[in-house]
């Protein structure tokens, strides 16, 4: 019988807070039961409409197609990272603790990653100073990416149960690389319609 409830947006803001904090196995662990799937997509698709806005795409049509692309995306990868998990690294987790977990970093990353965006889009008009805070936030953004990854590891190895390093380095890799294959699949099917 499982033990995971319902947690309020507040609440999982002081444990992404935490866990953003103090990462370790131990962390996520301490959350992984608090919320589920229908909690992650909440606060990621709170996170991603807040982007949107942030990034200040192309009207409601185009805030709209972020939220839902992004959900989307996150969890066809947090799916494959439980089937992967389960079915190769056989992992012991559940899908709403790897949602959950997930939700935990990225949809407050998400929203530091919009608003460098918007950093960078201000300063874009000051060709000299532009430039230099564009190569600055690039260089900010592949520091939230390698972060990601961490947490991701570091996530699935307690969502997951996976102790094993090798295993939880192959859960994650192939999980970015079904991702990777199956939005190319989406792609291609929006670009034939």
């Amino acid at each position: 019988m499982s033990m995971i409830q319902q947690t309020s947006i507040p609440e999982m803001i002081a444990q992404s807070r935490d866990v953003i904090s103090n990462p370790s196995v131990g962390t996520f662990e301490r959350y992984e039961q608090r919320g589920t799937t229908i909690n992650a997509a909440i606060y990621v698709g709170i996170a991603a409409a807040i982007s949107g806005v942030l990034g200040l795409t192309g009207g409601l049509g185009g805030l709209l197609t972020g939220v839902v692309g992004t959900l989307i995306g996150f969890f066809v990868f947090t799916g494959l990272v439980f089937y992967i998990g389960k079915s190769v690294a056989a992992g012991t987790g559940t899908w709403d603790e790897v949602a959950y977990s997930f939700s935990l970093f990225i949809a407050p990353l998400t929203v530091v990653g919009a608003l460098l965006g918007l950093v960078v889009w201000i300063f874009h008009f000051i060709p000299v100073l532009g430039a230099l805070v564009a190569l600055l936030g690039m260089l900010v953004a592949l520091v939230i990416l390698l972060v990601q990854a961490y947490f991701a590891y570091i996530a699935v190895q307690s969502s997951m149960n996976i102790r094993d390093q090798s295993k939880a380095v192959m859960t994650l890799g192939l999980a970015v690389v079904g991702s990777f294959v199956v939005q190319l699949v989406i792609s291609g099917m929006f670009a034939i319609l």
